[in-house]
């Protein structure tokens, strides 16, 4: 079994998975309401927070310590302060216990929420849309990652919770824009970025502009409504620039922002008309969450990529996201 401890943002989450047969044995995430006050994320506060849940789902998991194999924890990338507070129990269990660690890239385990119960797919594309990432991504028939096209500027999750804040709407804001976008209609008018060419990115600065001239012409509703068809619009015209010409088959939607139906719906059109297979991972596991970790743990486990205990560990930007 591997423990794998998740606090990269604002969510504690710690996880055993089974290195046999990939089952999970236990599970629990406690998420962070209490920065809705401040329209985001407060770095200091998430990591006092990290602090106390942590620990009180550590105790939890005690009967499972005698079978354990290996302790897991995420530590790129994401906020510094947070990171430190699972790096920090994770190497305190390793030293305790006599047991290896093995850190993974926070992007990595998203990938690998697409297979929690599973062999570990390749040759495939992968949307991977969160509040602080929005990449197309390639995953090769040596399982090496490589990156296709990302954002210039915002991350698609980023956008929703940006315009819920121009809306005078709580934080997270992806989930309440896309539940008022289902009272509204897309009479905007808003422009897709980068519509009918062919740069390999992503920008959402100039819609959240869009919105910000409209907060005095239209509903809240239809403002949502069109940001967010808008918003999709924009991800599926740059999947589409790589399916029409892909030898992959598959298409793997990951990330926090990946829960959003109407994403999963215009996505799964997308994929018939190229005829790709869809690959989801659980709603319960979009978001941040230490079973993706202790997945992509599983891996590095068998292949006895163990971390430097003396060694700084923790980094906020990846520099390692070359390879599941």
């Amino acid at each position: 079994m591997i423990l794998a401890i998740e606090s990269s943002c604002d969510d504690s989450s710690i996880a055993i998975i089974d290195t046999k047969d990939l089952k999970e044995v236990f599970y629990e995430k406690i998420s962070q309401n209490e920065h809705s006050a401040f329209g985001g994320v407060v770095p200091e506060l998430a990591s006092r927070l990290h602090t106390i849940a942590l620990p009180n789902i550590l105790k939890k998991t005690k009967q499972y310590f005698p079978n354990l194999k290996a302790i897991a924890v995420t530590n790129e990338p994401g906020l510094s302060v947070s990171l430190q507070s699972g790096v920090a129990m994770a190497k305190a269990l390793a030293l305790s216990l006599k047991l290896p660690l093995i850190t993974v890239n926070h992007l990595v385990g998203h990938i690998c929420s697409l297979f929690l119960n599973e062999d570990i797919q390749n040759n495939f594309l992968c949307l991977l849309v969160s509040g602080g990432h929005t990449q197309i991504l390639k995953i090769n028939k040596n399982y090496e990652i490589q990156i296709l096209a990302k954002t210039n500027d915002d991350s698609f999750g980023e956008s929703f919770d940006k315009v819920a804040k121009m809306l005078d709407l709580s934080y997270p804001g992806g989930p309440i824009v896309e539940e008022l976008a289902k009272k509204g209609k897309n009479i905007c008018n808003f422009t897709t970025p980068l519509k009918d060419k062919t740069r390999l990115e992503y920008s959402f600065s100039g819609l959240k502009n869009q919105v910000r001239l409209a907060l005095n012409d239209f509903s809240k509703n239809d403002i949502c409504a069109s940001f967010q068809a808008t918003a999709i619009n924009h991800i599926c015209d740059k999947i589409e620039l790589f399916m029409k010409d892909s030898e992959c088959k598959m298409l793997g939607i990951v990330g926090g922002a990946s829960a959003n139906l109407a994403l999963r719906k215009e996505i799964e059109l997308l994929c018939n008309k190229y005829n790709f297979s869809l690959k989801l991972a659980p709603l319960k596991y979009c978001s941040d969450n230490a079973l993706m970790i202790a997945r992509a743990a599983v891996l590095k486990y068998k292949r006895a990529e163990f971390a430097n205990l003396n060694t700084e560990l923790i980094s906020p930007v990846s520099t390692d996201f070359r390879r599941i």
